[in-house]
């Protein structure tokens, strides 16, 4: 992961002096349960996020520290322990505010409900109406801090539940529209509660092809002056062309917007000068650098947590021939077959698979793989489904697929697409199974994940099914129990693109 234009700073040594006249805002977002540096690259780690946060805090008279969402879901840490050792380090680095991302619900509103009584954070949401939900009385609308004699009002924006967030794990939970709770909370602070400055904290995405976004956000307020973004997973720079992190409200005034990737793999820094109430923004490595820094609080912390992530990563259940990165291709081949086999283990006659390529999480290494890659590889609660359904229903699901850049279909389909552009939607070419036009009259049997057969990853049509079969397992189960079935197995997929952009 390269970071060209970040100054890579030692920490502690290269802090700036202390200053009364300006607050620090460290934030994060997306670190999806990395408690521990990344296996591929090195970089991240809450350990060495904390030495980060320490030296700030020594060197700076005001400092908030805020999450963004997601902070949950993607290593073994949360499927063996739900989301407890998340919530204990976030509070060994006295987080100040936090909002949800879509991933907290992964278990349900009644176990985000019981999981939250270990964070020490206050909880915003202000476009989520939780009353008759788990989550009563836990969050509030608004926080505001006063900082010399300034006041910080802060707000929090939540994606909609629907076709992101499985049906069930949200129950209670009514959204309201991003954009007019944005601009509603952001008056009331600015000409009601006297604030100064008011920041955004949002789980919606930086421009995603689903709105509201945070340009979004920014382009449709007047009162809002930086927004702390997560969902879309994208490194904000500052100066890259390509993703500004300027962008200007509807009254020409230029709105902060700033986003971390994911992983804890940097850290997000604005500096707020109290005087003329101006912003700069930086990203700072969390990387190796860091190590000798560590006080030992989280490594203490996680010591009794160890052993049971430590010994999943250790039992081999497979082998590969070749190492399979998490957005290749070849992964995706592998993974999407797998759903095919197994359905057909389920019903006879399955004509073809679909998987979404967000359901991957990591890639895996060449040679041994283990229980707990697996595992988080595919980390989530979903099962094997046989359905049956019509054509045109699983066109308007390619379509989508088309819109994201493509995801997973089985071998022998293939599709051709006009991609999206902020210009125009995107458009099917051609679908074809088996060699044969996909018929949109037609029923086909597909075999695919419940969460999509629920119309989940914005594909609301594969809802329009008939279920034929389930596995009584979760996914990482299966293919667990499949690979050590298959001890001779060599994993070894074919990296040719199934879902081609037209060129």
């Amino acid at each position: 992961m390269k970071i060209p234009f970040i100054l890579a700073l030692a920490a502690m040594a290269l802090a700036p002096a202390a200053a009364a006249d300006r607050l620090v805002i460290l934030h994060t977002n997306d670190t999806h349960s990395r408690i521990l540096p990344d296996e591929t690259d090195g970089l991240g780690g809450v350990a060495r996020r904390k030495v980060l946060v320490d030296s700030v805090r020594a060197a700076e008279d005001h400092v908030i520290l805020v999450d963004a969402g997601d902070a949950v879901q993607g290593t073994l840490f949360f499927n063996l322990y739900g989301g407890e050792v998340e919530q204990r380090l976030m509070n060994a680095l006295d987080y100040d505010l936090r909002i949800l991302g879509n991933h907290e619900f992964d278990n349900g509103t009644d176990s985000l409900a019981r999981i939250l009584r270990y964070a020490d954070a206050e909880f915003l949401s202000t476009n989520y109406d939780l009353s008759d939900s788990p989550l009563e009385g836990k969050f509030h609308k608004y926080a505001i801090r006063e900082v010399e004699d300034r006041k910080i009002g802060f707000i929090a924006l939540n994606l909609r539940p629907e076709g992101i967030i499985a049906p069930g794990n949200y129950d209670g939970v009514e959204y309201l529209d991003a954009i007019e709770a944005a601009n509603a909370a952001a008056w009331w602070l600015k000409h009601v509660e006297g604030c100064d400055m008011v920041v955004a904290l949002t789980h919606i995405g930086y421009d995603p092809g689903i709105s509201p976004s945070d340009v979004d956000v920014a382009r449709q307020t007047s009162d809002i002056d930086i927004i702390i973004g997560g969902h879309s997973h994208d490194l904000i720079a500052p100066g890259d062309p390509s993703k500004p992190c300027l962008i200007p409200n509807r009254e020409g005034r230029d709105v902060l917007v700033a986003q971390t990737g994911k992983g804890g793999k940097v850290l997000g820094e604005i500096t707020i000068d109290l005087d003329d109430l101006t912003s700069s923004y930086r990203l700072i490595p969390v990387d190796s650098r860091l190590d000798s820094r560590s006080d030992g609080s989280v490594e203490a912390l996680l010591k009794p947590y160890r052993a049971g992530v430590d010994s999943l990563m250790e039992r081999g259940v497979g082998r590969t021939a070749v190492e399979l990165p998490q957005a290749s291709d070849a992964l995706l081949n592998f993974c999407t077959d797998f759903i095919l086999t197994r359905g057909r283990e389920l019903a006879p006659d399955v004509d073809f698979a679909m998987l979404n390529r967000g359901g991957i999480r990591r890639g895996l290494p060449k040679g041994k793989i283990t229980e707990g890659e697996i595992i988080t590889m595919l980390p989530f609660n979903n099962r094997v489904q046989v359905i049956d359904i019509k054509g045109s229903d699983i066109l308007s699901a390619l379509l989508q697929m088309a819109r994201i850049g493509g995801s997973g279909v089985s071998d022998g389909v293939r599709v051709t697409y006009e991609p999206w552009t902020k210009e125009k939607d995107a458009a099917l070419v051609s679908v074809t199974v088996d060699g044969r036009p996909l018929d949109p009259d037609r029923t086909y049997r597909v075999a695919t994940i419940d969460y999509m057969a629920n119309g989940g990853d914005y594909m609301p049509t594969l809802a329009n099914h008939t279920q034929v079969a389930s596995s009584p397992e979760e996914v990482y189960k299966d293919l667990i129990a499949y690979l050590e079935g298959h001890p001779k197995l060599r994993i070894n997929p074919s990296p040719e693109r199934r879902m081609n952009p037209v060129r």
